[in-house]
Formats: structure tokens, sequence, C-alpha cells
């Protein structure tokens, strides 16, 4: 059975603590974890920014079904004025003859009337829906630039981090913390209403 190694272990990890820490260990410890943490605020920045994003597209679908909808409206509303043209020319036909007009001429054209206004109402109706719909959209869009705003400053901030590990440059490291407290400004103005 071989025997167990003459090197105190002990001494040894003590030592390579040393030198780490000499060589700016704990600094570089802490550019680690700042950066971590700057890189889980980016991915839920990323997640956020995606999310209000396909919200929005998601709204102005249904705006545009919605004026879609409303358009449609308009035209049938057209149609019944046009029916209703119709029938006040064929009225005024029987006057012009010195005749008196059946009396559903006259009923007919004001049913089309009356039909016009419940279509005109359905209309402004759609029409109101899809500007909420739109201006709902456009809202979340602004906070999507908000939240992508945040993650382009959080990457910038980690590339500093990364640069400021590998040359142990404190003035980066500063440098990655103001980019990534800028980033996280940007974070959270998206996050209020």
């Amino acid at each position: 059975m071989p025997e167990e190694p003459e090197i105190e272990t002990e001494k040894l990890r003590e030592a390579v603590k040393e030198e780490m820490e000499k060589e700016g260990g704990g600094f570089l410890r802490t550019i680690a974890l700042t950066t971590a943490f700057l890189a889980a605020l980016a991915a839920i920045a990323s997640l956020k920014a995606g999310g209000t994003v396909n919200e929005a597209i998601v709204l102005k679908t249904q705006a545009t079904r919605l004026q879609a909808e409303a358009s449609d409206q308009w035209s049938y509303y057209q149609a019944k004025g046009v029916k209703a043209a119709v029938q006040e020319a064929a009225r005024a036909s029987w006057l012009a003859a010195g005749k008196e007009p059946p009396a559903e001429h006259a009923s007919i054209a004001a049913r089309y009337v009356a039909e016009q206004e419940e279509i005109r109402k359905k209309a402004a109706e759609k029409e109101k829906e899809r500007d909420e719909r739109s201006a709902e959209a456009d809202h979340l869009l602004h906070r999507h630039h908000g939240f992508a705003n945040a993650v382009a400053l959080f990457q910038v901030s980690i590339a500093l981090g990364a640069l400021a590990a590998l040359t142990r440059n404190r003035l980066l490291w500063i440098a990655s913390l103001v980019l990534g407290g800028a980033g996280a400004v940007f974070f959270v103005l998206g996050l209020l209403p």
C-alpha cells in the first residue's frame, strides 16, 4: 500500500491562496461576481424586452383586425345610405309624375337611415377599441425600448468586466459598474407602469 505524501497540503493551499491574492485573486473574484450579477440582470431584461415586444405585436395585430372590421362597418353604412337614396329617388319619381308614392318607399328609406345609425355606432366602437389597443401597444413598445437599452448597456458592461479581469484594470471595472448601473436604471424604468 502506498504511503501518504509527505507534503502538507494545508500549507500548499495557503501558499496558493497567498499567491492568488498577490496577483489580484480577490479583485478577480469581485469582478467575476459583479459580472455574473450583471449577466443575470441582462438575461432578465432580455426576457422582458422580448415579452413586451411580443405583446405589443399582438395588440397591433388586434388593432389592425379592428380597423378592418370598422372599415367593413363603414362600407355597410355607405351601402345602406345608397339604398336609402334609391328609395328617395323612386319616391321622387312618383311625385314628379304627379302620383302619390306607395307608403312603403318612405318606411323603407326611414328603416335604412335607422340601420345606418346602428352601423355607425358599431363602426365607432370598433375604431375606439382599435385606438385603445394601438395606444397600449405603443406604450409597450416604449417599455421594450427601455429594456432593450438596458440589455445593450449590460452587455457592454459585461464586456468591460471581462477586459478588467484580463488586464486587472480597476478603471475598466469601475466603467463596467457605471454602465451596469445605467442599465439597471433603464431596467427599473421599464418595470414602472
